[in-house]
C-alpha cells in the first residue's frame, strides 16, 4: 500500500469516528445540557469535516495535532456519567490525561475531572430565561443566530421578541430576509419561516415575536407573555443609566448595552470583569468591540510583566456609520465614502480600559483607522512593559493563555504565516493573537490582534447575557488561574 493509501484510510477512519461523535455531543446537550467543546471551541451542531478541521486546528496553538483517535474515549466516557449542566474541554482532558502520570484509565480520569458536573454535586437545569432585542440590525441578527443556536434543550436563553420601527409593505418578510442571509456571515444555519398574520419569525422552531414601536416606553412586554427578561439594547441610541431605564417596562428584568456605556453605567468585558456584575444590577454594557479585543490581552500582558503604559492603533472596518458615497455626516471625516478611502477616526475603546481594568495604572492612548472592508479589524497594541522579556517568552506565555486560563474563550492564538483579515470572519473569540506579526525588544512589545468586530464581539455580548441570566455553566477541566 503507499503512502497516499495510507493517508486516505486514515482520514476515512478518522471521518468515521468523527460522524459517530455527532449523535453523542448532540443527545448530551439536548437532553443533559452539556455542551462539548475542544479547546474552548464548540462541537455541538459541526459536520464531520468540521470536527476534523478543529480537531487538526489544535496544531497551530499546541504544537501537535489533536486526533478523533484521542478524544473519542473521553466522549465515551462522557456518555456514561450522571452529567448536569456543564461545559467540557475534552481536547483539555486528553491534554491533561497525557501529562498525568498516576496511570489513571480514561473512564477513571474522566470521572474525577468532571466530578463537579456529576451525580449530588451537579447543578440544576435552569428554567428558559426571555430574552428581548431592541433593534435588528448587525449586532442584532447576530445575536438572534447565537441565542437561536444555542437554545439547545430549551433550559438556557430563550429569544421571545424582537422590538424595531415599522418599515413599511413586506416588514415582516425583508427582516427574515436578512436573517435568512447574510453576505458576510453566509446563510443562516436552519429554517426560517414568516407568520405575518402573527408578526413572528419562526426560526429553528423558536417563536420570536416581532414588535413594531417607535420607543420604549410604547412596549408592554407582558401582553406577549414575556416575563423577567433580558433586553439586548443593539441601537445605541441611549446610553447612560437614565436613558437605558426607559427600557425597564413591564416584563423586563435587565437591560444589556451593546455600546459603550456613559456615566455610571458598568462596562463590562467578559472574561475579565463580568465576575463583578453586582447581582441587583438592572443597567450594564458589553463595551465596544474593540475594548473587548484589546482587554482580554492587555489583562494577560499585565499579569505577567506588568504594563507602564500603552498605545493601541485599530485598523477597523468600515460600518453602518458611515456613508457609502461622500455626503453629510455629523462626525469629522465619516461623511467620505467608506467602500473608497482609509478613514482616521476616534476610537474610545482606550479610555474604556480603566472601566474594565480598574487596577491597571497606565495609561493608554488609542485611535483608529477605518478601512474599504466589510468585516474584522486589526489592534496594533503598543506597551512598554515593567521588566524586559523575549518573543519567545511573550509567544509561549500567550499561546498558553489561549489554551488553559480563564481568558481562552476570549483570546484566541494563530501561527499561520499567511493569515489575512477575511480567516477570521466568524470567529467566536473576542481577539487573535497573530503569532508571527508579534515583535519584542526589551520592555517593549508589540501584539497584533485580529478581530471579528461582529461576530467575536456577539459572542461576548451573548457571554455576558448567560452569566447574567444564570445560565453560563461551568467549564470542566476548570482553566489554570
Amino acid at each position: 500500500m503507499t503512502v497516499n493509501d495510507d493517508s486516505f484510510t486514515n482520514w476515512k477512519n478518522r471521518e468515521e469516528i468523527a460522524e459517530s461523535m455527532i449523535p453523542m455531543i448532540g443527545k448530551l446537550h439536548r437532553e443533559q445540557d452539556v455542551t462539548i467543546l475542544l479547546h474552548s471551541r464548540s462541537l455541538v451542531n459541526k459536520s464531520v469535516v468540521s470536527i476534523l478541521k478543529t480537531h487538526r486546528f489544535a496544531r497551530q496553538i499546541a504544537g501537535a495535532e489533536l486526533s478523533v483517535t484521542e478524544t473519542m474515549p473521553f466522549l465515551r466516557a462522557l456518555t456514561a456519567l450522571d452529567l448536569g449542566p456543564s461545559q467540557i474541554d475534552i481536547g483539555m482532558l486528553a491534554a491533561t490525561h497525557r501529562a498525568d502520570d498516576r496511570g489513571l484509565t480514561v473512564a477513571e480520569f474522566t470521572a474525577e475531572a468532571v466530578a463537579g458536573a456529576t451525580g449530588a454535586n451537579k447543578i440544576d437545569r435552569r428554567e428558559p430565561r426571555d430574552v428581548v432585542l431592541y433593534g435588528f440590525g448587525r449586532i442584532g441578527r447576530l445575536v438572534a443566530r447565537l441565542l437561536i443556536e444555542k437554545a439547545g434543550s430549551g433550559n438556557g436563553l430563550r429569544l421571545r421578541a424582537v422590538v424595531v420601527r415599522g418599515g413599511g409593505e413586506r416588514d415582516l418578510v425583508k427582516r427574515a430576509s436578512l436573517l435568512r442571509r447574510d453576505s458576510v456571515h453566509g446563510q443562516f444555519q436552519g429554517t426560517i419561516t414568516v407568520d405575518e398574520e402573527n408578526s413572528t419569525i419562526l426560526a429553528n422552531g423558536n417563536a420570536v415575536r416581532v414588535i413594531y414601536a417607535d420607543d420604549p416606553t410604547q412596549v408592554d412586554y407582558t401582553a406577549y407573555g414575556i416575563k423577567d427578561a433580558i433586553l439586548i439594547d443593539n441601537t445605541g441610541k441611549w446610553r447612560d443609566r437614565e436613558g437605558l431605564s426607559t427600557h425597564l417596562r413591564p416584563g423586563i428584568d435587565k437591560v444589556v448595552l451593546t455600546a459603550p456605556g456613559k456615566g455610571d453605567v458598568p462596562n463590562i468585558v467578559h472574561g475579565v470583569n463580568h465576575d463583578t456584575i453586582k447581582p441587583d444590577e438592572r443597567i450594564l454594557s458589553c463595551a465596544s468591540c474593540t475594548t473587548n479585543a484589546i482587554v482580554p490581552p492587555l489583562k494577560a500582558m499585565a499579569d505577567e510583566y506588568g504594563v507602564l503604559r500603552g498605545h493601541v492603533e485599530t485598523v477597523h472596518s468600515f460600518t453602518n456609520d458611515q456613508n457609502l458615497l461622500d455626503n453629510y455626516h455629523k462626525s469629522e471625516r465619516r461623511g467620505r465614502s467608506a467602500p473608497l478611502n482609509m478613514v482616521i477616526t476616534e476610537t474610545g475603546a482606550a479610555s474604556a480600559v480603566s472601566k474594565a481594568l480598574p487596577d491597571l495604572r497606565a495609561r493608554i492612548t488609542g485611535s483608529s483607522v477605518r478601512v474599504p472592508v466589510p468585516d474584522v479589524s486589526i489592534a496594533i497594541l503598543n506597551l512598554q512593559l515593567a521588566r524586559e522579556t523575549t518573543r519567545e517568552d511573550v509567544l509561549d506565555h500567550l499561546r498558553e493563555v489561549s489554551l488553559t486560563s480563564p481568558l481562552k474563550r476570549q483570546i484566541d492564538f494563530i501561527s499561520a504565516p499567511d493569515a489575512v483579515s477575511s480567516d477570521f470572519i466568524g470567529s467566536r473569540h473576542a481577539s487573535i493573537v497573530d503569532a508571527g506579526a508579534l515583535k519584542v525588544e526589551d520592555d517593549n512589545a508589540i501584539l497584533y490582534l485580529w478581530y471579528d468586530n461582529e461576530f467575536g464581539y456577539s459572542c461576548q455580548v451573548v457571554r455576558v447575557v448567560q452569566h447574567v441570566s444564570g445560565v453560563e455553566y461551568p467549564t470542566y477541566p476548570a482553566p489554570e488561574a
